[in-house]
């Protein structure tokens, strides 16, 4: 498991996605086709740039506020 940022693969998985996040297979799948999440497809594959990952979990408009 990743303790940090600098630990990530520079291109993530939808396995890695479900491991980072902590949320189902499914899940993960479902928000890798989600608007706004930065996944490309490499022929069948799913691939997330670390960089791009980074940049969305730090967006506050991909955060919800947990009361």
């Amino acid at each position: 498991m990743y303790k940090n940022y600098e630990e990530l693969p520079c291109v993530l998985t939808p396995k890695d996605i479900k491991d980072i996040l902590g949320i189902s297979k499914n899940s993960a799948y479902e928000l890798c086709h989600s608007k706004g999440f930065p996944a490309k497809k490499v022929g069948k594959l799913i691939r997330i740039s670390k960089e791009k990952f980074i940049e969305w979990m730090n967006n506050t408009n991909n955060s919800t506020n947990v009361d």
